[in-house]
């Protein structure tokens, strides 16, 4: 792994960190205010979005696992690596706008983790919200409830979803349900559910703490009828496979949301750099422990941040050239996830009242990054994760 930028993305990329500082940066606080209001500023970034999906590797947003059956040794920085360093810039300018934006849902992501090239190519320009988290139904995934039944050449999906991130704008959403609930994890599976499907209704918007500018939904399927070619991926349970495709898409889907976390920690340590300028050496030339303790803080702030950072493109890497990631993945989502909770939240303590207030955006940066330690798995599930890798244990066996 080679752990300098790739230049053929610095075109991108400079766009990206354009567009967030000049573009989303002005709106940041207008749509933090008017909860659930549109974006309307976003629909001008089709082009950009549409650039860092295809990323010359013909592949939706998300960070895919190589489909190739054959290994090539040379070092490749794809569509995974693309995309994570395009929503580190993104979220630099706002975590709840880049969450808003056309085609870029982590529904796209499942879709991109296990669908088949037909599914690929049918779905490739849709915007793909993904359902998973149900009322009894928080961390433990493997717990869903809502059943998909066969019926001739379709699915009839029951269940309730919530907190589906862009739920009420997206083309689709992907849901999660269980084809059998006697079969456990192996009998669960997503479902591509286009908008308009009769049967599926979105019941509220969520008001929160953080990510106003996204749409939180809940969502209600009542005999709602999905044709058999929407079901992602293989419709045979494989008990011995287990939680295998769904686990897949997590394994894409975690690098993005702990790039999302870098992002936003990134602005606040650039903030609070500029805010102490004065008191900072600029070129680390002061040893550590002959710093104030002003400095010490956020000398380690940025320590762990380039941490943080590493380990996320590292995940991604590893997906670009074919290697599984699962662990990494875990690894890189709890280690951004926490990290950027207390660079932002350690920011406004710094900032005192100047953080505290709304003239600055440290405050929203602070609530926004809750939220990154917490969906996609939360830490303690990242951490149970890690564990079970480490010490080769199934989740029989550690719970």
């Amino acid at each position: 792994m080679n752990l300098q930028q790739p230049k053929k993305f610095q075109l991108l990329l400079d766009q990206a960190h354009q567009a967030a500082r000049h573009v989303l940066r002005p709106i940041s606080r207008k749509y933090d205010k008017t909860e659930h209001a549109y974006p309307i500023e976003l629909d001008m970034f089709a082009s950009l979005i549409d650039g860092m999906n295809d990323s010359g590797d013909d592949q939706n947003a998300g960070a895919a696992v190589g489909k190739s059956d054959t290994q090539d040794s040379a070092n490749k920085n794809g569509v995974n690596m693309a995309t994570a360093l395009s929503i580190i810039e993104m979220c630099y300018g706002d975590t709840a706008l880049l969450l808003s934006m056309p085609r870029q849902g982590l529904g796209n992501s499942a879709i991109a983790a296990v669908a088949n090239e037909e599914q690929r190519l049918r779905f490739k320009n849709i915007w793909a919200a993904m359902a998973i988290t149900e009322p009894q139904c928080g961390s433990d995934s493997a717990s869903i409830r809502t059943t998909a039944t066969r019926d001739g050449d379709d699915y009839i999906l029951n269940g309730e979803k919530i907190f589906v991130t862009s739920g009420q704008r997206a083309d689709a959403i992907v849901v999660w349900a269980t084809l059998d609930p006697k079969l456990g994890r192996a009998a669960i599976k997503s479902f591509v559910v286009l908008k308009e499907t009769a049967g599926m209704t979105v019941e509220r918007l969520e008001h929160k703490l953080g990510i106003k500018a996204s749409d939180t939904a809940t969502i209600r399927l009542i005999d709602c009828r999905v044709p058999a070619k929407n079901l992602l991926g293989n419709a045979d349970i494989e008990v011995s496979k287990g939680f295998a495709g769904v686990m897949q898409t997590f394994d894409n889907t975690r690098p993005l949301v702990a790039a999302m976390a870098i992002g936003c920690a990134k602005a606040s340590l650039e903030r609070i750099q500029e805010i102490f300028k004065d008191q900072l050496d600029a070129n680390y030339a002061t040893p550590y422990l002959h710093c104030s303790h002003l400095a010490a803080q956020i000398y380690r702030m940025q320590a762990e941040w380039e941490a943080a950072r590493l380990l996320t493109l590292k995940a991604a890497w590893m997906a670009d050239n074919n290697q599984p990631n699962s662990r990494e993945a875990s690894i890189a989502k709890a280690k951004a996830g926490r990290i950027a909770n207390e660079i932002t939240l350690k920011c406004v303590e710094l900032a005192g009242s100047l953080g505290y207030n709304e003239d600055e955006l440290l405050e929203k940066w602070a609530r926004d990054s809750k939220i990154l330690d917490i969906f996609e798995g939360t830490q303690q599930i990242q951490q149970l994760i890690i564990a079970r890798r480490e010490l080769g244990k199934s989740s029989s066996e550690l719970k």
